[in-house]
Formats: C-alpha cells, sequence, structure tokens
C-alpha cells in the first residue's frame, strides 16, 4: 500500500526530534501515548484507516534553518493496524507488504524547506518492499518552549512499491491511492 507516504510525516515527529528554536538546537522526545502515525485508503469504494505502532524517527530540524534539517523514520510493517480482522491478516502477506522478507519501511529526506509560517515540505525518498521512490510531506510544526507538535502527511500510489500484487494489483478491489499521515508530540530532552 502506499500507506508509507502518509507514514512519512509521522516518522518526522514520531521518535526523535532535535529542533533548534534559539541559537542551540534540542533534542525532542515523542510523546507515544500521545503521537500517531497513520495511514488510509480506500476498499471497495469504502475508506479505512489503520496506524503503525511501532516505528523509529529521528529528526534534526531547526524551524528557523530547515534547509539543514535531516528527517529519517523506519517503519516496522508488520505493526499495522486497521480494526479488521481479514485486512490485519492480509497486510503482513507477501502479496501486501511481505515482511518475511521487507519487515520494513524506511524514509529519509533530502530537502527541507519552510511554505509560509508554520508550514514546511520534506522531500526524501521512500524505500518499500525493496524500491525505492521520491515522495513529499507537507506537515505543520509548532514549537512552544519545551514542546514541539508536528502534524503532517504524504499521499502517493501504493502501485510504485509494489504494494498489492496479483489480483490486488489493479485497483479494482483495493484502491492504488495511499496516505500516510502523522500527529506528533514531543518533549524537549533534558
Amino acid at each position: 500500500m502506499s500507506v508509507l507516504k502518509p507514514f512519512v510525516p509521522v516518522l518526522l515527529l514520531c521518535g526523535g526530534i532535535a529542533c533548534q528554536a534559539t541559537a542551540q538546537a534540542a533534542n525532542w522526545q515523542v510523546e507515544k501515548d500521545h503521537s500517531q502515525l497513520g495511514f488510509a485508503g480506500t476498499q471497495t469504494g469504502s475508506a479505512f484507516k489503520g496506524v503503525f505502532t511501532r516505528y523509529e524517527p529521528t529528526i534534526i530540524l531547526d524551524p528557523a534553518a530547515p534547509e539543514k534539517a535531516h528527517i529519517e523514520l523506519t517503519i516496522d510493517l508488520a505493526s499495522a493496524k486497521t480494526g479488521d480482522t481479514q485486512r490485519d491478516t492480509a497486510l503482513p502477506g507477501s502479496d501486501w507488504f511481505d515482511i518475511a522478507h521487507f519487515p520494513k519501511a524506511h524514509f529519509v529526506s533530502t530537502s527541507v524547506r519552510q511554505i509560509s509560517g508554520d508550514h514546511y515540505e520534506a522531500v526524501g525518498t521512500l524505500t518499500l518492499r525493496d524500491l525505492s521512490h521520491p515522495v513529499t510531506l507537507d506537515f505543520t510544526l509548532h514549537v512552544d518552549g519545551s514542546k514541539a507538535h508536528a502534524q503532517g502527511q504524504a499521499a502517493f500510489s501504493r502501485a510504485l512499491f509494489g504494494v498489492g500484487q496479483g489480483p490486488w494489483a489493479s485497483g479494482q478491489w483495493v484502491g492504488l491511492p495511499v496516505t500516510v499521515t502523522f500527529d506528533f508530540v514531543a518533549d524537549q530532552a533534558p
């Protein structure tokens, strides 16, 4: 699924963040109990949502100098949950994520820029099922003292990454567009 692209935004704030709100960069720890990395798609014309419960982000980002940022996210694909037993059983299988051969998805930023105000864009490379393609993550970032809050999303076609093999490749039953979303709260590390 192109679920990974939406993951990209989530990845930005999910784990560790280094932000610079002042003259010195600060390390941030994501509050996983108050943060979420999700994905959305359609199946037989109906929308569905899911989450990744295990992911490891590394973020170095000074809102005043985003061009120096580095964002990296690794997602444990076996942690995908949608609340639907049939879908959750199928996702790890060879037709979808094929976690036996490709257990992780990985995003690495190549550029980050401020669009306006608290809106940013991170362009990077997403690797899923051993296929790599560029994806763009649009997000907002608010830093208030020792707290950071980031929200965003990335949209792409799951077909780019070979997610959905055989009868699932056409998009007839499960839509090709996927959105990865994130909503992260982080505390400045002491």
